[in-house]
């Protein structure tokens, strides 16, 4: 069913092992525009069985559940029905349940206190290819970055045949910016910077936004954030 916007309804299926939060969160989502909740799982396999049933567009993915953690489930999910993206649902905000989600697969990542329009944007984001991290997930993602990967010093060549433009693309992506933010920032449409992130990713090998990031640290384009 297609919305008076003429967009159709991103279709969600949340994973989260407590009765409460799970059924709450399908709650808060069905009074929202923009969403359609087509499943729910209490744990990592229902997931992963809802995705092959339902193919939705975004799973919402708790991370702390049985049998089957949201972790292992995001990984399968990305692996087996990669066009099916996850968002990262859940309590802890710690690097331990951050970096082995993001390196799995999944695209945004959430803690449970966000509220519904927020949500909304990240699922929203990841499905147009941009990130959906909160600003304080990122925050913590390129301090872990910073932390972990050296940079060597000085100006860099482009790295891995990447033009000026696409390196420019590269870092502000890196930077947290999403498409319409980097079209503005240089001039130009933003059907340009898609066809220079498609041409980036092509050249590097990446994946998604998330692992720009890291490549983009490694590679000493990005200096370390302050504070």
């Amino acid at each position: 069913m297609t919305e008076e916007g003429g967009e159709a309804p991103a279709r969600v299926v949340v994973a989260d092992d407590q009765t409460v939060v799970r059924e709450g969160i399908v709650m808060l989502l069905g009074l929202l525009p923009g969403v359609e909740v087509v499943g729910a799982a209490g744990d990592g396999e229902e997931a992963v069985r809802l995705v092959a049933e339902l193919a939705p567009d975004v799973v919402l993915m708790d991370l702390r559940m049985p049998r089957c953690d949201g972790v292992e489930a995001t990984r399968r999910i990305r692996a087996e029905h990669p066009g099916t993206q996850v968002v990262v649902l859940t309590t802890y905000a710690d690097d331990e349940s951050l970096f082995p989600a993001l390196t799995a697969g999944a695209r945004g990542y959430l803690t449970k206190d966000a509220g519904g329009d927020e949500i909304v944007r990240a699922v929203r984001s990841v499905l147009s290819g941009d990130a959906g991290l909160s600003p304080s997930i990122q925050r913590r993602l390129l301090e872990r970055l910073s932390e972990s990967e050296p940079r060597p010093g000085g100006p860099q060549e482009p790295p891995d045949g990447l033009t000026t433009r696409e390196t420019e693309v590269l870092v502000l992506i890196a930077e947290g910016l999403n498409n319409q933010q980097i079209a503005s920032r240089l001039h130009v449409s933003t059907a340009t910077v898609k066809t220079h992130i498609n041409n980036l990713f092509a050249k590097t090998g990446l994946k998604d936004r998330a692992q720009a990031v890291r490549y983009a640290y490694g590679k000493g384009l990005v200096p370390p954030p302050r504070g």
